[in-house]
């Protein structure tokens, strides 16, 4: 082929084509007018809600130990729904209507929270009030500790007038569902009309949400697309060099796991300082925060993965290295499965880019599964029936020892 009075190759003429064609013109869009979240959790074991999955009864103490090891297959369910819509009412309302169970009404709450975008990456965890304390980070599974570990922050040392050094951190994009600020209406679900019977069993089926400040949302859920199953977890085995081994049982919907401890040491220092001791089952160094704890979209777990920050959904087991055993006498594991998410639109997208996509509406349902335990408690792991079955005898008050996980974190955390 000749153009210009040479001659080029096919392939080239092709790409000379290419380059010499205008752009192609971008698909126009436009909504969507509503954005509708449900949040699906399943939580068990101890600080998950386990102490309440007993029906709302007393727990009794063979179901407090066993959640205190992780070994309740006891489990809640949570929901969460939130509705944004660029449309106004003088009276807002509007009813989630599951396929089987009572409407579920949307409230729009009397003082709005603050506003937030729909997505954030955090890159650095603030801390506005350092305490009087120092911090030994860990992670990573394994028999030891790796090089370099524990990186400590010492705030006595910050507070004395040391700059605040850089937390090693790797930035997490999290999700934020509509909110107040962000759309002109929004309503929310559980709210002051809320009950506790309203709660679906189960969310397979149709879905309808309806009211008059936004377009009526239709969508199905099938099957594999309900609650996770609880996050079964057992630390009672240890390693040959005394590393605590966690054992899960896989959930097969989970795209992948993260588990942290928070201790201390028992010990404080002349001067009052506590020690406290954090590790997270990442294997690269990083300041662990609540965030790693929630909902994460399936992309981002599968890049977090690829960073080796989140543990992948075949492994179910993971070592907590000896030194954090040494170095907290107590701690609470706290672990969760992260779970798939569905994703409706209306009307659905043109294959034609050059047709419009009017969006009417979009839904995302997003799923996970929590759990938690003690370490440091003598014995293993016990069955709630097994306990139950032993004679009942007299409760004595416990004697309180100075320096435990509790007195340690002034009440902070605590399981009852």
């Amino acid at each position: 082929m000749k153009i210009g009075g040479k001659t080029i190759g096919f392939g080239s003429a092709i790409a000379f084509a290419a380059a010499a064609a205008p752009p192609a013109t971008p698909q126009k869009v436009t909504g969507p007018v509503a954005v509708y979240w449900m949040s699906a959790a399943t939580s068990s074991g101890f600080g998950f809600g386990g102490m309440n999955a007993n029906g709302g009864k007393k727990p009794s103490m063979g179901d407090i130990m066993s959640m205190m090891r992780g070994g309740s297959g006891r489990a809640i369910h949570q929901l969460e729904l939130q509705l944004g819509s660029s449309l106004k009412a003088t009276a807002p309302e509007a009813n989630h209507l599951p396929g089987v169970g009572t409407p579920l009404p949307l409230l729009t709450p009397v003082q709005a929270p603050a506003s937030t975008p729909e997505e954030s990456t955090e890159t650095q965890p603030e801390i506005k009030d350092p305490p009087k304390a120092r911090i030994l980070i860990y992670w990573g599974c394994g028999e030891h500790a790796g090089p370099g570990q524990p990186y400590v922050l010492d705030f006595s040392k910050i507070m004395a007038g040391q700059a605040l050094p850089r937390i090693p951190y790797v930035a997490i994009r999290h999700q934020n569902p509509p909110s107040p600020g962000r759309y002109a209406t929004y309503g929310e679900w559980p709210n002051s009309k809320s009950r506790d019977r309203q709660m679906p069993a189960s969310l397979l089926g149709d879905h309808q949400v309806k009211g008059n400040y936004s377009p009526d949302i239709k969508f199905t859920l099938p099957p594999g697309q309900d609650y996770m199953p609880p996050l079964l977890l057992d630390a009672a085995g240890k390693s040959p060099a005394g590393g605590t081994i966690l054992k899960w049982q896989a959930i097969p919907s989970a795209t992948g796991y993260f588990a942290t401890l928070f201790g201390a040491s028992g010990e404080s220092g002349g001067d009052g300082t506590t020690t406290i001791v954090m590790w997270s089952s990442s294997a690269v160094e990083t300041f662990a925060g609540g965030g790693l704890l929630d909902y994460l979209a399936p992309g981002e777990v599968r890049r977090l993965i690829g960073q080796k920050l989140i543990i992948p959904p075949s492994t179910t087991q993971c070592t907590v290295p000896v030194e954090v055993a040494t170095a907290a006498k107590s701690g609470i594991v706290s672990m969760i499965a992260y779970g798939d998410e569905a994703n409706f639109a209306d009307p659905p997208r043109p294959a034609d880019p050059k047709m419009p996509w009017n969006i009417s509406w979009t839904t995302k349902v997003r799923f996970k599964s929590t759990t938690g335990l003690i370490l440091g408690m003598p014995g293993g792991a016990i069955s709630a029936e097994a306990d139950e079955a032993r004679p009942q005898q007299q409760e004595q008050p416990p004697k309180k020892k100075k320096g435990g996980l509790f007195d340690t974190l002034k009440g902070a955390v605590s399981p009852f």
